[in-house]
């Protein structure tokens, strides 16, 4: 199951459009003890690495029964991470500091979704 991101869907994501703002969606499925491994990470990410890329936590919650999915669709948290570019997040996942921190997410997750997202025009 995908968990991490690879260099050819961040090249991919980065030539979309590279100095527009994104929203990363994030799905997680967590590893059986995962939660508390993704805490640690969360923390250093909220401390270090969003504040020294620009990025904020717009929302974090847990997953709750889905209403409309398939069997075995179901997350348990959302996340959404609001970036001031596509080239932001890449620089930050590039850094050798965060990929010391980003082994703590890698154990604590099974499966995880992050899909980029942009405003709609007028809204």
């Amino acid at each position: 199951m995908a968990v991490d991101p690879i260099g050819e869907d961040l090249k991919a994501f980065l030539a979309a459009d590279p100095d527009g703002p994104v929203v990363m969606l994030n799905l997680l499925r967590f590893a059986e003890g995962g939660r508390e491994s993704y805490a640690r990470y969360g923390a250093a990410l909220r401390k270090t690495f969003l504040p020294r890329y620009g990025g904020e936590v717009l929302y974090a919650g847990d997953g709750g029964p889905a209403l409309v999915a398939e069997q075995g669709q179901e997350w348990d948290a959302v996340l959404l991470v609001r970036y001031p570019s596509r080239t932001a997040f890449s620089r930050m996942v590039a850094d050798p500091e965060y990929q010391e921190v980003s082994r703590w997410r890698t154990l604590a997750l099974e499966e995880a979704v992050l899909q980029p997202t942009i405003r709609w025009a007028g809204k």
